[in-house]
């Protein structure tokens, strides 16, 4: 359901700046903190907490408490959206390039 107040970014708007793309790259390995992503990027630290905040924002990564830090990882629900589309929109594609292929030999 999400939090009160928190308005929903689109996964695909979020995958748009390639910072994001970046971080979600860097989270497929293991959670990380903002310091640690900062570590890894070339751009500052509170650059960084606002692409999470959009990443988390479009339900891509989760963030829990650690200490004083939060640690970040992906959100297997949202990062299994993306799977999805990009699963149903392949599986179309290949449907009908086999499908041209099959007109062009017949």
């Amino acid at each position: 359901m999400g939090n009160p107040g928190v308005t929903r970014q689109d996964p695909f708007d979020a995958l748009g700046d390639p910072n994001r793309r970046a971080i979600l790259a860097l989270l497929g390995t293991h959670e990380r903190s903002v310091q640690q992503l900062t570590g890894a990027l070339p751009i500052s630290r509170p650059a960084v907490s606002r692409h999470l905040r959009v990443l988390k924002q479009a339900g891509l990564v989760t963030d829990r408490p650690d200490g004083t830090r939060r640690l970040y990882s992906l959100d297997p629900t949202g990062i299994e959206g993306l799977r999805a589309y990009f699963d149903l929109f392949w599986t179309q594609a290949l449907a009908a390039f086999k499908e041209a292929v099959e007109k062009e030999d017949g």
